[in-house]
């Protein structure tokens, strides 16, 4: 007698169906779970290597002499990006090991904030006092501008790939303004304030002459403080171009012969060449790649809510 014509035939045939189809979500739920972990694993993987070994460095190796070297990339600032305390104690151990012969900045900057560019400046050229006999060259990768150039100029000497961009020897102060846009809208601006000048730079309020020339002043100030960093570091080597100091960047090759640099090379040439010490150790404090990234979501945002709520400007290297 066939199956299909025993009693309960219809009952045996669902039940072993459910089960057959059971066991395959619980394959497929194992398979699942073990791409997923493979993905991690992988994931992990990547993020390491990208952002934590860097090809070609020795982080383990500080038993013989070797050259030191800091790398200092992206903008300078005080929460993202070059933090001056992070760079300021990457060179302190660097200076500090008594196996290093020099230190390698090497600097792929635009620039950024005066006060956190000025603290790395005076680090320098306070290590570069307190320890005479280590010195210490930048080397430019793509970009050594504004603020940037205000550290560079504090080293020993500076090197550049001819392609480089160098210089912007300036202040800058970014803000906007709406009045326009709120009369024809039909918006009223209600500012109260007990000061003078306390709503200087509000973008919903128009520009006074007063206020006008106090910013100026202030920009004047701060230029000056960076020409003079930058006329005490690099002396007579400074051409007498009257466009040196305008705000004007240069080809790395042009900023040599302006005195802004001295002469080509990268990290590795400087080291062989120069240094004679081609072992090289990377002091770069490193950060969590996950945590930066949390940080800098987060510091978007604070900064996008703080320049619409309070209107702050902020001048920049």
């Amino acid at each position: 007698m066939s199956t299909s014509t025993q009693p309960g035939w219809e009952r045996q045939l669902l039940e072993k169906l459910a089960t057959e189809s059971l066991r395959e979500k619980r394959r497929s739920r194992r398979w699942g779970i073990f791409l997923k972990l493979l993905v991690l694993a992988w994931l992990t993987t990547v993020v390491w290597f990208v952002f934590l070994q860097q090809p070609g460095l020795d982080h383990l190796d500080l038993s013989r002499e070797h050259t030191a070297l800091v790398r200092l990339q992206g903008i300078i600032s005080d929460t993202d990006g070059v933090e001056a305390d992070r760079i300021i104690e990457g060179l302190r151990e660097a200076f500090d090991h008594p196996g290093t012969q020099a230190v390698i900045l090497r600097i792929n900057s635009p620039g950024g904030l005066p006060v956190q560019s000025s603290h790395i400046h005076k680090a320098v050229v306070r290590l570069r006092q307190q320890y005479p006999d280590t010195p210490l060259y930048a080397v430019v990768d793509d970009i050594c501008a504004s603020g940037a150039y205000y550290i560079a100029a504090a080293a020993e000497r500076i090197y550049v790939n001819e392609s480089s961009i160098v210089g912007s020897i300036g202040v800058r102060l970014d803000s906007f303004g709406l009045t326009g846009a709120m009369e024809k809208m039909g918006v009223e601006r209600r500012l109260y304030t007990a000061g003078t000048y306390k709503g200087m730079l509000d973008p919903f309020s128009p520009v006074t002459a007063s206020e006008r020339e106090h910013t100026d002043q202030m920009l004047s100030e701060l230029h000056q403080t960076f020409i003079q960093a930058v006329r005490t570091g690099r002396g007579d080597r400074l051409s007498e171009n009257p466009d040196l100091f305008s705000g004007l960047v240069w080809t790395g090759q042009r900023s040599i012969q302006l005195g802004l640099a001295d002469a080509i090379g990268n990290t590795g040439s400087v080291a062989r060449e120069v240094i004679q010490q081609s072992h090289i150790v990377d002091f770069t404090p490193q950060i969590d790649p996950l945590a930066r990234l949390a940080d800098h979501l987060i510091l978007v945002v604070n900064q996008t809510v703080q320049q619409l709520l309070t209107h702050t400007a902020r001048f920049t290297y």
